[in-house]
């Protein structure tokens, strides 16, 4: 796994042992990026269920001002501190071993522009995530969420009654990337 784009462009990061973790591939990060390049420059990225920071690294790399990510396990979070320190991005990657839902209600301060959600499957965590950012006013009209799923279905269906809507869908094998805004509230 490694840095596909800016500064940091290249690097090659640490990654976690074992099947724990289900990490973004090379290529739908590099699809990701290219769809959301607009939107990074100067942006605060939230990573959810973080694993190895590589998308929030990946971010920072792009030019956004400010990656916070969040992983509830100890491995990762170390993983994730010895990527920081090898893409020299200390200063701008926030790192949280704690519950993505204590992370939303409790720590964040500021509106997020870009939020990535990429929880283990199976789960309803991106849901949860979604309607604990919109609860807690944590995103704007155009800020973008995206959600990683193989459940592509099911998560749509879970979402409907939010105040959201889905602006793209992409499929990469067997997973899908579900790009969402907040409905305008007009």
């Amino acid at each position: 796994m490694r840095i596909i784009g800016g500064k940091a462009k290249g690097t090659k990061l640490y990654t976690l042992e074992g099947n724990n973790t289900r990490p973004t591939l090379d290529r739908v990060r590099e699809s990701l990026f290219n769809i959301l390049q607009p939107k990074i420059q100067d942006s605060i990225f939230l990573d959810l269920f973080s694993g190895s920071g590589a998308c929030g690294i990946e971010a920072v790399s792009r030019g956004a001002k400010q990656a916070i990510l969040c992983d509830n396990s100890k491995q990762a979070i170390q993983i994730i501190k010895k990527n920081r320190e090898k893409t020299h991005t200390e200063e701008q990657v926030e790192v949280y071993q704690t519950d993505f839902k204590e992370l939303i209600r409790n720590k964040l301060k500021e509106k997020i522009d870009v939020v990535f959600i990429d929880p283990p499957y199976q789960t309803n965590f991106a849901y949860e995530a979604v309607k604990l950012l919109l609860e807690n006013n944590l995103v704007k009209e155009e800020s973008t969420i995206i959600i990683e799923t193989d459940q592509e279905k099911t998560v749509i269906e879970q979402l409907k009654d939010l105040n959201i809507e889905i602006m793209d869908e992409r499929k990469y094998g067997r997973v899908y990337l579900i790009f969402l805004s907040q409905k305008g509230k007009g």
